[in-house]
């Protein structure tokens, strides 16, 4: 993949001096995720351990405008970079890659949403207190219900219900909610500390994959939102660009599980592989069924990272407009990212299962936990429908007519 950094030819020493701390921090971290990612995804639960490796790796404040202390905008530090953070760590454990991703999303929420002085608050402390963030933001899941408070005055709010798939609440500091107001049927965003009265993180999340992304059920039982920790929407490109930061989130977590998977079957068949009988071959490696196989699972895997690349680009581009963004513009990013996710959904599915052809029947047992890139990769793809991002490609293809804006696309 190209390197979005400058040459060292446009950096000073010291920048060169900090982006390679920076890689060695995030390679300590990598190795000490791949070590136990296997035996933590049959345990389950909470990561707690991992997730402070990653606080300590200086990783949550990359999505942190400079302004705000942040690496956002620092020395080529781009939307291109955090996805390929993303990706590197999904190698390892896509759980804890999607946490991360989640710490992205929610600091871009505060960025695209937040007002001059909730900027300044929750981005910096972000920052100086090293949040981690949860997410309780689905405006498809009413149960949380937002009433207005009259005794809190003007832009006051009580949230009452559930909301499910949080991810990122367990163990974090701060989280962006969105409740349903029955009154004019519209969605209330917010951020609130998620130790404030009232709120219940339930540890219930029991899926076959992605099982440390606490992302269980939060709920709210007459929690106070001030007037000040409303988030107010803008209705403009810019502001839609988050369902798309979200988007190459998920779609940098499949290319991750891709080429995660084509790690762990090339280096399960050169230590475990057998020829099979009649290959008349002396080693596994040298089977051209096999070689074959690992040639298909490359080739789908770089095209996956290639289209992702390339639309974090066009984003980053998007992004770099600020409010002169158009919606022209911002409907060709929405139509690169949805061409990106086709592609690396399917090569995730496929790795995952094609590892297990190409290792054999040994590579089947429990402990190694193999099954885990497909199990991962199955449950993220359920996300949105592959049927409805494959015809906004192809009616584009036949008519050049744009995606329209939805929570998905």
């Amino acid at each position: 993949m190209n390197d979005p950094r400058p040459p060292l030819s446009q950096a000073s020493t010291q920048d060169h001096a900090t982006q390679t701390k920076g890689d060695a921090r995030l390679a300590t971290l990598i190795e000490a995720l791949r070590s136990s990612a296997a035996r933590r995804d049959l345990a389950g639960g909470h990561a707690a351990a991992e997730k402070q490796l990653i606080a300590d790796a200086g990783l949550l404040a990359l999505a942190v405008p400079h302004e705000f202390g942040g690496e956002f905008g620092k020395d080529g530090t781009r939307w291109v970079r955090l996805y390929d953070t993303i990706r590197t760590i999904a190698r390892a454990d896509s759980a804890l890659a999607h946490l991360l991703g989640f710490q992205f999303l929610q600091v871009a929420t505060v960025d695209l949403w937040g007002n001059a002085a909730q900027r300044a608050n929750w981005l910096q402390g972000t920052v100086e207190h090293r949040w981690w963030w949860g997410n309780a933001v689905n405006p498809l899941d009413t149960r949380l219900v937002a009433q207005t408070d009259e005794a809190q005055g003007k832009g006051g709010w009580r949230l009452h219900g559930k909301k499910g798939f949080c991810s990122g609440t367990t163990g974090s500091q701060m989280m962006t909610v969105s409740g349903h107001d029955p009154a004019t049927g519209n969605p209330v965003f917010a951020v609130v500390p998620t130790t404030r009265a009232g709120i219940t993180v339930h540890d219930d999340w029991d899926p076959i994959g992605q099982r440390q992304t606490d992302s269980g059920t939060v709920s709210f039982d007459a929690v106070e939102v001030r007037a000040a920790e409303v988030l107010l929407r803008p209705d403009t490109p810019r502001a839609s660009l988050r369902t798309l930061v979200s988007q190459l989130v998920l779609t940098n977590l499949f290319v991750g599980i891709a080429e995660g998977a084509l790690v762990e079957a090339r280096n399960y068949v050169l230590a475990n592989g057998r020829p099979w009988i009649n290959s008349g071959v002396p080693r596994a490696a040298d089977d051209p069924y096999l070689q074959q196989r690992f040639g298909e699972m490359r080739i789908k895997a770089l095209s996956a990272a290639v289209l992702a690349d390339r639309a974090a680009s066009i984003l980053d581009a998007a992004w770099e407009q600020g409010d002169a963004l158009d919606a022209a513009t911002r409907a060709e990013v929405s139509l690169a990212v949805s061409e990106a996710k086709i592609v690396a959904h399917r090569a995730a599915l496929d790795a995952g299962e094609q590892l297990f052809d190409a290792c054999g029947a040994r590579a089947t047992s429990a402990a190694l936990a193999l099954d885990r890139f497909w199990r991962n990769a199955r449950v993220h793809t359920l996300h949105d429908p592959l049927d409805y991002r494959v015809r906004d490609v192809g009616r584009h293809a036949l008519t050049r007519e744009l995606p329209e804006p939805t929570l998905y696309t």
